[in-house]
């Protein structure tokens, strides 16, 4: 009988402590003081779980809400030169973020010339490098750049940055600004080595654009962020190209052709965490890789901001993330996130 007593007490011990494991992983382990911004947060950006994975979101969610926290604290101290801020990807880890946002395609880079004549790559006249370096353009203001727009779940950032460059060109040709069409680039491009949703590259859209005589507009070619078969329409077709070159990686030469080009494709590596949550100020991280890029953007501008030079930067995240969907990133620095190291362009 008194085995069977202890019996009972034990396994009632032992469901007892189950329970409270059980209940504090529910969310009593959550900070009651965030209620409030995690239901705020959650209708902002129309997320939805089940019961399960809305433990596992807001435990990410609540972190990164420290990290930022922490981080601008510190940026007060001057210890950062740019701050961060809570946005739709909030509930994502960094390893999350990084897989499904970045959308370049870094092994294709060696190999992305070969269609490009030596004759047509952008190289610093050293005679003026001087000259212009201390000069600030930014192509938004100019009328080259349309608004920003966003990508979604789709892996398409190579379609955006692509589509930047080329409607940039023919603005300079046309004093036309017509928002072109990315999903015929994620629909169609594909036979010119690229993968939609699951990443490509701008020299490869540059060439579908050139063999297809053409690409189509926005309107005529809405953007649906998924993989669908390519609906392109050869009577309305705009912007032919002829061809597309690359800036070559030389001290001044993405400074020079930024300044006489026009917007121009880029890729850099965004894998970073203050990346993901960035806000304002000059974007620069050590733990950013000059070499393994993953993200292509529109490379706008540069200039100066309290004796800092940057590069200004469209994004294609929508303008709930970053300054109204663009960054500053550090420029001239030894470690630049690789933004110099694959440069493209269109030629009309």
């Amino acid at each position: 009988m008194n085995t069977r007593l202890s019996s009972m007490k034990l396994s009632l011990f032992l469901g007892c402590v189950l329970l409270s494991i059980l209940v504090a992983a529910s969310g009593h382990t959550f900070d009651s003081r965030l209620n409030g911004d995690w239901k705020i947060w959650k209708s902002q950006h129309e997320k939805q779980y089940t019961e399960e994975e809305e433990t596992h979101r807001r435990s990410i969610w609540e972190d990164n809400v420290r990290y930022i926290e922490q981080h601008n604290l510190e940026y007060s101290m001057g210890k950062h030169t740019f701050t961060v801020g809570m946005n739709e990807f909030g509930d994502l880890t960094n390893k999350e973020f990084s897989k499904r946002m970045n959308g370049f395609l870094p092994v294709k880079a060696d190999n992305s010339t070969e269609e490009v004549n030596e004759d047509d790559e952008f190289s610093v006249d050293e005679e003026s490098d001087d000259d212009l370096r201390g000069a600030s353009v930014n192509w938004h203001e100019k009328g080259y750049v349309t608004p920003v727009r966003n990508q979604g779940k789709c892996g398409s950032c190579w379609a955006f940055s692509a589509v930047g460059a080329i409607e940039g060109q023919w603005f300079r040709k046309t004093r036309k600004l017509i928002p072109l069409s990315e999903q015929d680039l994620v629909d169609c491009s594909t036979s010119f080595g690229n993968h939609g949703c699951r990443g490509g590259w701008m020299s490869q859209a540059f060439e579908y654009v050139v063999r297809n005589r053409g690409i189509n507009t926005a309107q005529d070619y809405p953007y649906t962020g998924q993989d669908e078969r390519c609906r392109f329409e050869r009577k309305k077709f705009v912007e032919k190209l002829r061809h597309y070159a690359f800036v070559r990686n030389c001290r001044g030469c993405l400074e020079q052709a930024l300044r006489r080009i026009g917007p121009i494709s880029v890729a850099i590596d965004a894998g970073g965490r203050g990346f993901q949550l960035y806000k304002t100020g000059i974007y620069q991280s050590l733990d950013c890789s000059n070499t393994q890029v993953n993200h292509a953007v529109l490379l706008v501008g540069l200039g100066s901001e309290n004796g800092m030079n940057y590069w200004l930067v469209k994004n294609s995240w929508g303008t709930g993330w970053g300054d109204a969907g663009y960054i500053k990133m550090a420029r001239g620095l030894r470690i630049n996130c690789g933004i110099t190291n694959y440069a493209v362009f269109p030629i009309v």
